[in-house]
């Protein structure tokens, strides 16, 4: 009697990456497309998702009677050897296993057998990837909240060191009014709050469990998608796991990545508004700040220069991450569900993206600490722009001139304020009240600058006060 071929996969199946996804073909893969196809010197920081997400679905296997609390046991035992090796820098990545996932497993199947090859009974490596993907980027998004709350204290302490500093405030770049020096950098600090405050958002949308979605259509395993999810953390302010519904959605979409990406995106332009502040303030033609040296670098010919170069390649590095953004979007938008190869590619993004708004929020709350405020330069530039012209309007409106009059008026006075050299405060009161004759000696309190920020005493407005309470609330709102 003639035996059959033996046709079952060998125990060193995962050792070969053609034979770890199917025995079907009859040629093994080309180097080539090794190469363009594989992710694994990329993907491998998902290492630890992996494993963590791995070990609750065996967990669950085991809950369910799929599989047996030996091969529970043994999975469990090899995941920690599997940990430690990588921790230790001994893993051996193989580009032949594609991905971080398949070689995990393969390695695990090397150390415990057969119980490693039924770790992955119920689920794909596309609702693996997915969930990995999500269990990563949401440990991410609570360090970045961290260190968006840094930046916010660096701005503070700055703020509370300069409230009664008189900056000239600008629109269109000319010089408008005063405002405090603090009440500027407390602009940013409410740009990145609401940063903050979006991170908080997305991070509710990634937390939630692909896992038991499998390969697009769900799986016939009784599988507890519920006990999973709790297990991870992926619940909701209610403690109620947070599943995805639909198994071809969990699998195909990235629009958390997205998201992600969008709302790194604008913490980016709002370091990039930053940043393009201080190299202006750096600058010659203002002196309104100096960076401290440990910021910045000189220059290989003119040995005078002092460059602002961390301030400009964070400018730099934002058009980077809004590129992201952008090819993270046209990525996914001509897919049809479910799961493409296309996907593979939403990782190097993303992973930069992280690695990029982390790297710069670090460098630029340990920078801002550093700034060195010049309120003389300041206050110069402010008088030079005729910053209180809006407060003499405001002061003929208070006597009963009808604003637009009062604009005019307040006009020819600038205009005779520049043909004379100086300062609306330096004109007489004479000459003053030749303009209108209501005009009175109290004018000059409202035309200086002190008496300008001053006046600004409303919620939100730039008086010291106010600037003062707003520093009081924010300390409170990070404690």
């Amino acid at each position: 009697m003639s035996s059959k071929p033996n046709t079952a996969p060998s125990d060193n199946q995962l050792a070969n990456k053609s034979q770890a996804w199917s025995a079907l073909f009859s040629e093994p893969m080309s180097d080539l497309v090794k190469r363009y196809t594989s992710s694994v010197f990329f993907d491998k920081r998902l290492w630890l998702a992996d494993i963590t997400g791995s070990l609750a679905h065996a967990e669950m296997l085991c809950h369910q009677g799929i599989i047996k609390a030996e091969d529970h046991a043994s999975i469990q035992s090899g995941m920690a050897t599997i940990r430690a090796e990588i921790e230790a820098g001994d893993f051996e990545w193989k580009l032949d296993l594609e991905d971080v996932h398949l070689n995990i497993e393969a390695r695990l199947t090397a150390l415990v057998g057969i119980a490693g090859k039924r770790l992955h009974t119920g689920r794909s490596r596309n609702d693996q990837v997915a969930t990995d993907v999500r269990l990563w980027l949401r440990g991410e998004i609570d360090l970045i909240g961290e260190l968006l709350t840094e930046l916010q204290k660096s701005l503070l302490a700055l703020a509370d060191k300069n409230v009664e500093v008189i900056l000239p405030g600008f629109t269109h770049l000319q010089v408008a009014q005063p405002v405090s020096f603090g009440h500027h950098m407390l602009a940013y600090v409410e740009m990145f709050s609401r940063d903050a405050e979006r991170m908080i958002d997305v991070r509710r949308r990634v937390n939630r469990l692909p896992l038991g979605a499998a390969a697009l259509a769900g799986t016939s395993y009784p599988l507890d998608r519920e006990r999973v999810a709790d297990r991870l953390g992926m619940v909701d302010d209610k403690g109620q796991a947070c599943v995805c519904q639909n198994s071809l959605d969990a699998v195909s979409d990235r629009d958390f990545a997205i998201e992600f990406t969008a709302a790194a995106t604008l913490a980016m332009v709002h370091i990039s508004r930053l940043s393009e502040e201080l190299i202006l303030w750096m600058s010659q033609s203002f002196g309104f700040i100096d960076i401290a040296d440990r910021f910045c670098t000189g220059s290989s010919i003119m040995p005078q220069k002092k460059n602002p170069d961390v301030p400009e390649l964070a400018r730099g590095k934002t058009g980077r991450v809004v590129g992201h953004l952008m090819g993270l979007i046209t990525l996914m938008k001509g897919q049809p569900l479910a799961y493409n190869k296309d996907n593979q590619e939403d990782k190097e993004p993303l992973f930069d993206t992280v690695d990029t708004l982390k790297d710069t929020l670090r460098i630029f709350a340990e920078m801002v600490g550093g700034i060195t405020v010049k309120p003389e330069a300041m206050e110069r530039a402010a008088k030079r722009g005729y910053a209180t012209a809006t407060d003499l309007a405001d002061y003929m409106v208070k006597k009963g001139l009808a604003f637009r009059d009062a604009h005019e008026v307040v006009a020819h006075a600038v205009k005779m304020a520049i043909a004379k050299g100086v300062d609306l405060s330096e004109l007489s009161l004479a000459e003053l009240q030749a303009f209108n004759p209501k005009i009175e000696a109290d004018v000059f309190e409202c035309l200086s600058l002190r008496g300008s920020l001053n006046a600004r005493n409303i919620l939100g407005g730039t008086a010291p006060a106010q600037v003062r309470a707003q520093i009081a609330r924010h300390r409170a709102r990070m404690a």
